[in-house]
């Protein structure tokens, strides 16, 4: 599959459209569209996405930007790297630049962003996300989305001291059908606290 062939530019790809690889997670594609939503990503934008995984984000936020934007997916698993430059050429997007390392190490070294995501990252999500402040440009987000209490409320104590604006926290349960022989029910999945905020 190629871009052309998936034609909408709403957020939200089925999972399924995407090339898997066993231990390298995936943001579901539900929890996926509320976090580029509240990106606000637009036409020509630079993107981080780290903790890119399976890339199912970095291949959102490049249908977003168009093609005069850039990602830049960062990832320490070299699974994850070849995981989402797969995606990528799966879609047909060339914009997706993706770099195996350290986040920390990594983030000092990149341009400046006007959105960066961030997903799995191991437990550094606080030095990472004061990191990330460092290189947004003005009016630029961030959204971070964790299942952790204890990682939210890192998330929160950086907030705090960092001066981000225009806060948002959204908790999201998704539940999705399976049938049975005696019908359907509905099953939930992890819920996930969506954070994004923005840097004036």
């Amino acid at each position: 599959m190629d871009q052309k062939h998936w034609k909408y530019s709403t957020p939200g790809i089925p999972d399924e459209l995407f090339q898997r690889c066993e231990g390298v997670p995936i943001t579901k594609e539900e929890i996926r569209a509320i976090q580029i939503s509240k990106a606000r990503i637009t036409t020509g934008d630079t993107v981080y996405d780290v903790g890119c995984g399976s890339g199912s984000i970095s291949v959102e936020a490049a249908i977003q930007t168009g093609p005069s934007g850039v990602i830049l997916g960062i990832d320490h698993s070299i699974d994850a790297v070849d995981a989402t430059k797969h995606n990528a050429h799966l879609f047909g997007l060339e914009n997706i630049n993706v770099i195996h390392g350290e986040a920390v190490d990594v983030i000092p070294t990149l341009p400046p962003a006007n959105v960066i995501l961030i997903g799995g990252t191991g437990g550094d999500t606080a030095d990472i996300l004061r990191l990330c402040t460092q290189r947004l440009e003005p009016n630029g987000r961030i959204v971070v989305g964790t299942i952790l209490i204890e990682t939210l409320s890192q998330i929160l104590d950086v907030i705090d001291d960092t001066g981000l604006q225009d806060i948002d926290i959204t908790q999201i349960t998704v539940l999705k059908s399976r049938r049975t022989s005696t019908g359907t029910m509905m099953l939930a999945r992890n819920p996930v606290t969506i954070i994004s905020a923005s840097i004036l």
